[in-house]
């Protein structure tokens, strides 16, 4: 071990300390003492700043940590993103998650452990440390969906996704197990070597194992027919903890989806990428179409995340630079825009009811016209409108998958697209040209769960207008990896 060591993986350690000072100050708490749990999300807040401004500092350094840890641009600019997710999402607790009646101790401090193994999915060369990674990920995810003791729907969402999570980890692992039998190593790198040096004859366990990667992959995107958990999670997860998981988690799958398949497997391009094709266009068709139909905004959302992971895949068959940069532009678009959306429920939230059902927002503008306003802007970049940064998202996608020559998957997200707009817009009409009365009893909002709505919606209208900077960072950031 050497001083290298630890600047490569000083982001996380960052991020882990502050977890631990979360968990140590939850235990020495008196019960009655709430007004001092209120302090752990400044914690998370110390930490995960301290964790940007590593990174910021680790742009262009290309270090290697304890021989898994890779320090390129591809996971400096994941890291970031990570951790603006996590201090969005505790910006937009700190007014909301005591009111939701969520232990503010446990909740900070898993979602801060989450995150922790979000950065290591994003970082690491080593595909048994991706699957430790996404293991510390998916424990603290689990937990935070049942973190509502009183709700039996979050107890049995938090069963299904553990189960069915499970299953997929085992999948991902029995990947690993073959790669090793295959190759002699679960280092990235020299994997990438092995299937290279064979890629004409790849052999049968070499694709068994792709296959296998692909599956595990694909269940945390929430791709079809890996989806079935998503609509019940959710649903049934605290508001907060669902804005999370649909943006962290989706971030860091895609981050290490992109190094395993993009990079590593890239000689074996021709016998994944139809498969994953297929998925992209039954993912954006599926999402799309059930979505039409739901009468919860959660479920609505729910399958409006697996549409847009639709949109991502299609980013990754159409593997040109663009494609590339396009789909880590997405990302950070889609993580503002949905953390902004579920942040406006969460707002509405009280602890015995949540407001999502579409009729919950009649004539909401005549009593929150700020709320009114914020909504319909972020359901509007989830539809894809300029000058939003879901509109630009979609459009660099798009545009990467006709430049390659992908015109179905190209047209069927656009017609998806068009067709998502419906249930966005339902909301919106709901709002403002329905005569049906408002249910009574929402919240005031808090200052502070003002100012994370405004700085999502700034987040959403900057990218939309300016989106230069972010795709040229994005570029350079995918670039470190080929």
């Amino acid at each position: 071990m050497n001083i290298n060591d630890f600047m490569a993986v000083a982001p996380v350690l960052m991020v882990t300390l502050a977890a631990c000072t979360t968990m140590i100050a939850e235990a020495f708490r008196r019960q009655r003492e709430v007004a001092a749990a209120h302090w752990f999300g400044l914690y998370g807040l110390i930490g995960l700043g301290g964790a940007i401004a590593a990174c910021v500092s680790q742009w262009n350094q290309n270090l290697v940590g304890f021989g898994v840890i890779s320090v390129d641009n591809f996971s400096v600019f994941f890291n970031i993103t990570l951790c603006a997710i996590g201090i969005l999402t505790i910006v937009l607790s700190l007014g909301n998650a005591d009111r939701d009646q969520l232990p503010l101790g446990e909740y900070y401090t898993l979602m801060l452990f989450a995150i922790v193994g979000m950065m290591l999915m994003a970082s690491t060369t080593d595909l048994l440390v991706i699957f430790v990674a996404l293991e510390i990920m998916s424990l603290g995810v689990y937990v935070m969906t049942a973190l509502k003791r009183s709700s039996v729907e979050g107890a049995e969402a938090s069963f299904k996704y553990f189960v069915l999570g499970a299953f997929s980890s085992a999948f991902f692992l029995y990947g690993i197990a073959m790669a090793y039998a295959v190759t002699g190593t679960t280092r990235l790198d020299e994997i990438g070597m092995r299937v290279a040096s064979s890629a004409l004859d790849p052999g049968i366990l070499t694709i068994v194992a792709m296959v296998l990667l692909l599956v595990g992959f694909a269940f945390k995107v929430g791709a079809v027919p890996f989806h079935m958990w998503t609509p019940d999670v959710y649903q049934g997860a605290p508001t907060l903890v669902t804005g999370f998981m649909s943006t962290g988690v989706k971030a860091a799958a895609f981050a290490a989806f992109i190094r395993v398949f993009l990079s590593t497997l890239e000689p074996l391009r021709l016998d994944w990428a139809p498969v994953v094709m297929v998925i992209a266009a039954l993912t954006m068709i599926l999402g799309t179409v059930v979505g039409v139909a739901q009468t919860s905004v959660k479920r609505m959302l729910a399958y409006s995340s697996i549409a847009h992971g639709g949109y991502l895949l299609l980013g990754l068959v159409a593997a040109s630079s663009a494609g590339k940069a396009a789909m880590l532009f997405y990302l950070v678009g889609y993580a503002v825009t949905n953390l902004g959306a579920f942040g406006v429920l969460a707002a509405l939230a009280t602890p015995d009811r949540q407001h999502d059902d579409v009729r919950d927002f009649a004539g909401m503008w005549r009593e929150r016209p700020g709320l009114s306003a914020l909504l319909t802007f972020f359901l509007l970049s989830l539809g894809g409108f300029p000058p939003t940064v879901g509109f630009i998202g979609k459009w660099y996608i798009f545009n990467a998958a006709i430049q390659e020559g992908m015109y179905a998957l190209a047209i069927i997200g656009v017609l998806t697209s068009v067709i998502s707009v419906f249930f966005y817009l339902r909301i919106v009409v709901m709002m403002y040209m329905s005569d049906e009365t408002a249910p009574e009893g929402r919240p005031a909002v808090s200052p502070v769960t003002t100012v994370g709505l405004v700085v999502a919606f700034a987040g959403v209208l900057y990218l939309g207008v300016l989106p230069g900077g972010l795709l040229s960072l994005a570029a350079d950031s995918v670039a470190s990896i080929f």
